[in-house]
């Protein structure tokens, strides 16, 4: 390295002949290590990967304009610095405001007149025909029908917060009796609705079944789902006996079943498919309740080790790629899932054995033929989560509002809930295809 001070007091051209003798020098350095690439020490220890092509996008990460209702232009009229007149002028920037508008309801009164007739001697009034606009007698459209059961169920609003939000938004007040009323008529226009949904989760290759508590006039009672893909289908009852599951999905029900492990469920023949994200949970618990226990640890790492192989086993089955995904493959691969659990969890198991894994290891014997029916149905979940997730609005109004207070207010919630969350499901419109349900069904 040179001094800083002994290079301030060269001279020019003693510099140039310093700097033209570094050139020379680099150029020697290159070409020993290869003109152009990098050295050696500073590439990263790795395989070199292929670069692949970029995805080409049909709309960029952006937020989509939305189309304007009005368009206000904002031209300058003249220069701010000199106030000469300013014409022409080009499109410099956009912004949009996007804002709602309280608006009032729109109030129809229909006049009926009647007439006379001479000749017949009767008095002709015309018949007043509202179909597909209002439902019976009732003084509110099907329109605001459709939207209080959507705030009821979808935005889980209590009945006064709809009452509030319907007079601030829409300047007309509904009494807490009528909105109830409204819900109830709903709900009967909607119980064949309802009927066909019960049809479809009978006859659906494989349902998920839970149960939650639900207070009716502050008695305890249980509110019952059956859930599929694209169904859900709600009972209320004040029994959590095995017979309302018989009698909300049929006594013949031969599909698969995918429950937790109550037990009742145990007195349905078909098929079934145990909850593993139960499972799981209480092995977390287990090893929570005895963190130093390594035989503990290491039993629960191996259970869990089969189900991921399992599960790894259930995809490749689903991708279609491998060629030993049989019928016959995976009854196999199934009768080994199960051989390996059971060899884990038999020795943990009778009421002399004081192991802390005795009560799971119990279970995974007593349920054992349950377990991997995944495997060899790959389609089926291996969790109940479909269920779970169908019972929690209703678990979170529970905790609002508490229950019903009747059997008729039970009955209007469980068939709100099914058909409202069944359309959410299907990726439709509640609130539209409310209004088509009621159209169809008004007088």
């Amino acid at each position: 390295m040179f001094d800083r001070s002994a290079l301030e007091q060269l001279s020019k051209d003693e510099l140039i002949d310093i700097i033209l003798q570094l050139l020379k020098r680099v150029d020697a350095l290159e070409k020993q290590l290869g003109k152009g690439d990098p050295p050696s020490f500073v590439r990263a220890n790795r395989p070199e990967r292929q670069k692949k092509e970029r995805k080409k996008r049909n709309l960029h990460f952006c937020r989509k304009r939305d189309k304007p209702t009005i368009t206000d232009i904002h031209v300058p009229g003249a220069c701010p610095d000199c106030g000469r007149t300013l014409h022409g002028g080009w499109l410099a920037y956009r912004r949009q405001v996007i804002d709602i508008i309280p608006a009032p309801v729109e109030v129809t009164e229909h006049e009926v007149y009647g007439r006379y007739c001479g000749v017949c001697g009767k008095n002709v009034v015309p018949r007043l025909d509202l179909s597909g606009e209002v439902v019976g007698a009732h003084r509110v459209g099907i329109r605001l029908m459709s939207l209080i059961a959507y705030l009821k169920e979808v935005a889980r609003m209590t009945v006064r917060t709809i009452q509030h939000f319907i007079k601030v938004m829409h300047q007309v007040h509904l009494s807490v009796g009528e909105i109830v009323k409204v819900l109830r008529a709903v709900a009967n226009k909607g119980k064949e609705t309802y009927q066909g949904l019960l049809k479809q989760v009978q006859t659906s290759p494989y349902v998920h079944a839970d149960e939650t508590g639900w207070r009716e006039d502050g008695q305890n009672g249980y509110l019952w789902v059956a859930a599929t893909p694209t169904v859900r289908c709600f009972v209320h009852k004040k029994s959590r006996a095995g017979e309302v599951a018989e009698e909300l999905l049929g006594k013949d029900f031969d599909k698969i079943l995918i429950t937790d492990f109550y037990g009742g469920y145990n007195r349905f023949a078909c098929r079934k498919q145990k909850c593993w994200a139960h499972l799981l949970r209480d092995l977390h618990k287990l090893r929570l309740s005895a963190p130093e226990n390594e035989a503990v640890s290491g039993w629960i790492d191996a259970v869990k080790n089969i189900y991921e192989m399992s599960k790894g086993y259930q995809k490749e089955c689903q991708n279609g790629k491998s060629l030993r995904c049989g019928v016959f493959d995976r009854q196999r691969m199934r009768r080994q899932f199960e051989a390996d659990l059971q060899a884990l969890a038999e020795p943990y198991t009778g009421k002399q054995n004081d192991a802390p894994q005795r009560i799971l290891a119990e279970r995974i014997v007593n349920f054992l033929p349950e377990l991997f029916t995944f495997v060899e149905f790959p389609d089926v979940p291996s969790e109940n989560n479909a269920a779970e997730r169908a019972v929690r609005p209703a678990v979170i109004a529970r905790k609002v509002c508490g229950g019903t207070r009747s059997e008729q207010g039970s009955s209007t919630k469980i068939i709100l809930m099914s058909i409202m969350q069944t359309w959410k499901l299907q990726g439709l419109d509640p609130i539209a295809e409310c209004q088509a349900m009621l159209a169809a069904h008004s007088p």
